[in-house]
Formats: C-alpha cells, sequence, structure tokens
C-alpha cells in the first residue's frame, strides 16, 4: 500500500505545475488512463472473441435445440465447440477482472487513516473543494449537495449520467437491430432473454457505486467507465448484438 501511495504521490508531483491543488486527482485519472492502457491489448482480443462467438450463433442455436432438455450434455458440446473454434468463453471478463485490484488498491488508499505506519497524507489532498478521501454523505453533510463539496459530485454524476445514457440507447439499438431468437427457437434461453431487457440499464448502477466509494475511487471508476464506453464504441462498432452484451456489463459494481 505504501508503493502505491508514492507511485500516486510521485504522479501528483509531476503534475502539480499545470493542476495545482488537484494534482492529485488528476494523477488518479492518470493512473486509471495507464491501467485501462495496459489492459486495452485484452480488450481487443476480448472483442475478437466476441466476434468469433457471434459467428457461432447458428451453430449454438442447433445445439440448443438437440440438447435444449440435457444441460450437463449441453455444456460438454459447447465447451467441444468452443475448443474446435479456439474461442474462449472467458474472454471478454478478463479485462473488467484485471481492473479489479487497482480499483480496490485505490479503494483502500483513501480510506486508511494510515499507512506504513504514519498518517496517510493523501487524504487531505483535493478535487475543488471535496477531499479525495471524502464520500457524498460528508459532501451532503458539509455543504449540501450544492455546496463546494457537493458540486463535485453532481459533475460526477453528471458524466456518469451522461456515459450510461449513451451505452443504454446504443444497447437498445444494437439489441433491436440484431434481436434474440425466441425460447421456443431456443430452449432454456426463458431467463437469458430476461437479462437483456434489464442489461441496458446496469450502467446506471455507476451511479451507486460513486456515490459509497471514496471520491478518489470514484474517480477511478468514472474514468474507467468513460474509457470503457468509448472503447466498445471502437472496438465493437461492426458488431450490433455482441457489443450490446458487453457493454452493458461492464460496470464496476459498487461495494455495498
Amino acid at each position: 500500500m505504501s508503493v502505491f501511495a508514492s507511485l500516486v504521490a510521485h504522479l501528483a508531483d509531476l503534475l502539480q505545475p499545470l493542476f495545482h491543488a488537484s494534482a492529485t486527482a488528476a494523477a488518479i485519472i492518470v493512473f486509471t488512463a495507464l491501467v485501462r492502457l495496459a489492459v486495452h491489448p485484452l480488450s481487443r482480443a476480448a472483442a475478437r472473441g466476441q466476434k468469433a462467438k457471434a459467428r457461432l450463433s447458428p451453430q449454438i442455436a442447433e445445439l440448443r435445440k438437440k440438447h435444449g432438455k440435457d444441460p450437463e450434455r449441453m455444456q460438454k458440446a459447447l465447451m467441444e465447440l468452443h475448443a474446435k473454434e479456439k474461442v474462449s468463453p472467458l474472454s471478454g471478463c478478463l479485462p473488467s477482472l484485471l481492473q479489479l485490484p487497482a480499483f480496490f488498491l485505490m479503494y483502500h488508499l483513501f480510506s486508511s487513516t494510515r499507512i506504513g505506519g504514519g498518517p496517510n497524507g493523501l487524504l487531505s489532498h483535493t478535487l475543488g473543494a471535496a477531499p479525495l478521501g471524502d464520500r457524498w454523505s460528508d459532501a451532503l453533510a458539509h455543504g449540501g449537495i450544492f455546496g463546494g463539496a457537493g458540486l463535485v459530485y453532481v459533475a460526477l454524476f453528471a458524466i456518469v449520467a451522461a456515459v450510461a445514457t449513451f451505452n443504454y440507447r446504443r444497447t437498445k439499438r444494437q439489441m433491436a437491430a440484431a434481436p434474440m431468437m425466441s425460447d421456443q427457437q431456443m430452449p432454456g434461453m426463458g431467463a437469458m432473454g430476461a437479462m437483456t431487457k434489464v442489461m441496458p440499464l446496469l450502467s446506471f448502477a455507476t451511479l451507486l457505486t460513486v456515490a459509497w466509494v471514496p471520491l478518489a475511487a470514484a474517480l477511478y471508476v468514472v474514468t474507467s467507465t468513460t474509457w470503457t464506453a468509448v472503447e466498445r464504441a471502437f472496438l465493437y462498432r461492426d458488431m450490433p448484438a455482441a457489443s450490446a452484451l458487453a457493454t452493458a456489463g461492464t460496470v464496476i459494481p459498487a461495494r455495498r
């Protein structure tokens, strides 16, 4: 944790001439961008995997018709098909999973009062009038929604809402352009059909994360969520159906 704190502090020192009192907040944004840049090759690989799985959709539909009443045989047949076509069913999960350690580090760094046996000096750093170690509840208690710290959160909520709306509209368009087959056509897919109706709304869950975690972790979430929206719009631009499913499921969950 102390090594991570030193990294954030060093980045803040480099950015201080440009961002002054908000240099640590800028360092968190830069750190998040570096993390996302590091996992971008995996995101590209995941996109290729999703496209490969989309090409297998007709074969998967046939397998569901053939083995829909035998889940064990169906699972075995799917694994054999994926192995034959060299497609990993988990490829789309890797970029999100690899970000979690960085998110938890940021969360704990700005939730701990002591680092390396001494006081955590990063907690006193701010973004505008909002301390990076505080939460939305603290902003509401000191000035309310339209106080100095409250306005910082209003801005973050506005960004998250804009990104979530973008994801929602894009996902709805993609699902309309490539609707899933009916339950009668694909036995056992009732639960999946219901899930796809909820997926476009999942991006809005990020608002809960931003409201609950320390401001520094909220900055990580907002930056990462925005990056994800732009990245997926680019990587999945020629693949409506799989992009819709992938985009809706990339929110970092709140630990609530």
